[in-house]
């Protein structure tokens, strides 16, 4: 693993177990991330009215039902939805410039997927601590400035699962247990070349093409 010296304002940081928490900041002249209500003035006709729900399975993570709503023109249609406490993924950037990504096992897709590090928030668990546990736990590092990229929703069709997307940096080793059924690689890359097999599609995964490619507009729009 790489070292990258911590800096900072120890006065923007919070206490959280044995990990300290930064609080997470947007640079001027970028854009922030869109609220999940933007557009509701149009929504009153395209939204479904729940009628009843069906619970089918309740797992570790997500649990999964079968809705039935009322569609704006006044039939009914059934949803199979599945519920996820939400999630955080981060762009760990060092100082000098390279970007660590893991490389694991995703036994839905059949394959090794490179990714940034990511994980699920825990019941409760506020996303900017959230963040920095999972980095701890993936990566072995720990950032001390967090900066919100997005939040973004992973597969609205069926999830309702919504990720928080940030750019970590100012880096320190911070030792940590991740969870015992994870098998994690961590591979250093040079942030451009990252960002180029994203653009070549040796990158694949979703919220990590979204998360690298806005980190890039974001470094660009700081001064």
């Amino acid at each position: 693993m790489m070292n990258s010296q911590a800096s900072g304002n120890p006065s923007r940081q919070l206490k959280h177990s044995s990990l300290i928490i930064p609080r997470s900041s947007l640079p001027k002249g970028f854009p922030p991330p869109k609220a999940n209500n933007m557009g509701m003035e149009r929504d009153a006709e395209l939204e479904e009215i729940l009628l009843a729900s069906e619970h089918i399975f309740r797992g570790k993570v997500l649990r999964v039902v079968v809705d039935t709503v009322r569609l704006p023109d006044g039939r009914e249609a059934t949803r199979e939805v599945i519920h996820h406490h939400g999630a955080v993924g981060m762009v760990p950037l060092t100082d000098d410039g390279q970007v660590l990504l893991v490389r694991q096992w995703r036994h839905a897709t059949g394959r090794a997927l490179l990714e940034i590090p990511a994980g699920a928030l825990a019941h409760g668990e506020e996303p900017d601590a959230c963040a920095c546990r999972e980095l701890a736990e993936e990566t072995g590092f720990i950032a001390r400035r967090l900066d919100v990229l997005t939040v973004l929703y992973t597969a609205p069709g069926y999830v309702g699962e919504a990720i928080t997307i940030y750019l970590a940096r100012d880096l320190r080793p911070q030792d940590a247990v991740g969870d015992d059924d994870e098998n994690v690689q961590v591979v250093p890359l040079p942030f451009e070349e990252a960002v180029a097999r994203c653009l070549s599609g040796e990158i694949c995964d979703g919220k990590t093409i979204a998360a690298l490619l806005l980190a890039r507009e974001f470094l660009a729009a700081e001064p």
